[in-house]
């Protein structure tokens, strides 16, 4: 039982099993934890990382080598392990790529903060030099950043090659296929507000998913992929030049909506009951052939007499299509979504070269293609496996944040680990300039700055010692610091000519991202949790090791 002493009579704090983790031993704890998140997820980084294998209790096998989704499949259960995969989601959602970035460094900057707090430095002063660190270095960052604009063809591609290089995902010119595809679909979804600053909003650009074929079959489609088939079977297939329906009703007769009892006495009565339902039922069918639709798509059910109707008047009708899609389709044809059939008219209808079903490994799936302009479209990913497709869509993902950000912020910055040199060498020269121990926490941040070409050079198999000191005597000179990791050549190289380019948006994401989830963990001096010691680990933590189960490295 958990109890203090208060004039030699205990006092009872917690419950019986419940256990608490203080002081020094506390912020210990939580920096192994934090470290062994980054160490799993440390030998992804870069083109020549190793992938992980994640086996789910049911058996599901995922194979990846993108931070935030290894974090995800690997069930954390430690708080501290809660917040490294937290940041890592964060990271996926703002920028979309920079996911395993992010955690290493954060990792590094608590294994920085565990060497100060052993030196008697107090955390709140690491803390201090830690905000002061980041601050300056996301305007070092923005100080080395160029620009980029949606038009320049050539360095967005090297932006999403750089994104899609460490994905697993085919060969050279399979990657540059899917790059322009990306490339293609962010500019067809993005808006120019009034003030000249672009959006681009992820949702409308769908990826669909299915296995079969390899990755170089992934296609790029100028409007919408539903996963569904027309309702009918002797409804048209393909229709040019399609008029689009979109219906948030149910083609079917509503049910009373308080419980009501319908007395037949006779087969007339019966007999007059169903003709009046298929009365009402083909009236529906007219309204949408005298609207002039042949295509609907309706968010709900369509019944089997209103689809025999449908199929007589040639129309074709897709059923119960996510709300999302409708969404989509709405962008993509420029329909507008009508919840009452009296209201449906010409002006309501959106328009597509071909609406088209097809049978795909099997499935049914209809193609809403070839439309004018169309502000929602859809890369097809194709692969030859399960886990090859949802790589593949992984990747895709990825580098449509990395292009998006690219577009948004019309920055970007040299990739390879210069750009952390150029910053870690700009914080030592600041640090010298503040006084008080500070500076050591901003040294410290610095050091772990330089764990990304470190890391770097570690997966291509160089010497990361060596690498590290050629990096920072290149970055003295002004010609050479846009020299980084190449991986390819095994050496230091030129980033600009090897065109290994990254968003700015993904440098300054991960820097605030990590610096703020080292300094909440810092600030924590006690555990407390009434789970029970029955877990085993540190502070009841459960799993037993200082992140459930992993051991730090």
């Amino acid at each position: 039982m958990a109890e203090n002493q208060l004039n030699g009579q205990q006092v009872l704090l917690l419950p019986e099993g419940a256990s608490r983790v203080i002081g020094r031993d506390a912020q210990r704890t939580n920096i192994a934890v934090a470290v062994a998140v980054a160490g799993a997820v440390k030998t992804t980084l870069g083109p020549k990382g190793m992938d992980k294998m994640l086996v789910s209790d049911l058996g599901d096998v995922v194979i990846t080598n993108d931070g935030a989704t290894i974090l995800q499949e690997m069930n954390v259960e430690h708080p501290v392990a809660k917040i490294m995969v937290n940041i890592a989601k964060t990271q996926d959602k703002e920028v979309g790529d920079g996911t395993t970035s992010v955690v290493i460094l954060a990792g590094e900057l608590l294994k920085g903060a565990g060497d100060l707090l052993d030196q008697g430095i107090h955390p709140t002063t690491v803390i201090r030099g830690y905000k002061m660190a980041s601050e300056k270095a996301s305007s070092i960052v923005s100080e080395y950043a160029r620009k980029v604009n949606v038009e320049d063809d050539k360095t967005l591609e090297k932006i999403a090659m750089v994104s899609m290089g460490s994905k697993n995902v085919g060969d050279e010119q399979t990657k540059l296929l899917l790059s322009r595809m990306v490339i293609k679909a962010v500019r067809q979804v993005m808006d120019k507000e009034a003030s000249g600053k672009v959006v681009v909003d992820h949702d409308f650009i769908k990826v669909e998913k299915k296995a079969g074929g390899s990755v170089a079959n992934t296609e790029f489609i100028n409007g919408v992929l539903v996963d569904k088939e027309v309702a009918h079977p002797g409804m048209p297939k393909s229709i040019a030049n399609a008029k689009i329906a979109l219906l948030d009703l149910a083609f079917e007769i509503e049910k009373t909506e308080t419980d009501a009892r319908i007395e037949i006495t006779s087969p007339e009565q019966m007999q007059s009951f169903l003709q009046q339902e298929e009365s009402i039922l083909k009236d529906m069918a007219e309204k949408v052939k005298k609207s002039g639709a042949n295509v609907i798509f309706t968010q709900k059910g369509i019944d089997d007499v209103a689809q025999h109707f449908l199929s007589k008047m040639g129309i074709m009708a897709i059923r119960r299509v996510k709300k999302s899609d409708m969404e989509k389709l709405a962008r993509a044809t420029k329909a507008k979504l009508v919840t009452s059939l009296d209201d449906l008219s010409s002006q309501d209808l959106g328009n597509a070269g071909m609406v088209e079903e097809r049978k795909i490994s099997g499935e049914h799936m209809v193609f809403v293609e070839k439309c004018k302009d169309p502000k929602s479209v859809t890369i097809f990913v194709r692969g030859s496996s399960e886990q090859v497709v949802d790589e593949a869509e992984r990747s895709i993902t990825d580098v449509i944040g990395a292009v998006s950000s690219a577009v948004i912020d019309g920055k970007y910055v040299m990739g390879g680990g210069s750009i952390e040199i150029d910053v870690a060498n700009g914080l030592r020269e600041y640090s010298s300039n503040v006084g008080g121990r500070e500076q050591l926490a901003i040294q410290k941040f610095a050091d772990a700055l330089e764990a990304i070409p470190k890391t770097l050079s570690e997966s291509a198999g160089m010497d990361a010692i060596d690498t590290l000191v050629q990096l920072r005597n290149k970055h003295k000179t002004k010609s050479g610091e846009t020299f980084g990791v190449d991986i390819f050549r095994n050496s230091v190289g030129d980033m600009e000519k090897s065109g290994i380019f990254e968003p700015l948006k993904v440098k300054t994401q991960a820097i605030t991202s990590a610096s703020e989830a080292a300094e909440i963990i810092l600030r924590i001096d006690d555990m407390i949790s009434s789970r029970g010691k029955s877990h085993g680990a540190p502070g009841g933590m459960p799993g037993g090791g200082p992140m459930g189960g992993m051991d730090s490295d």
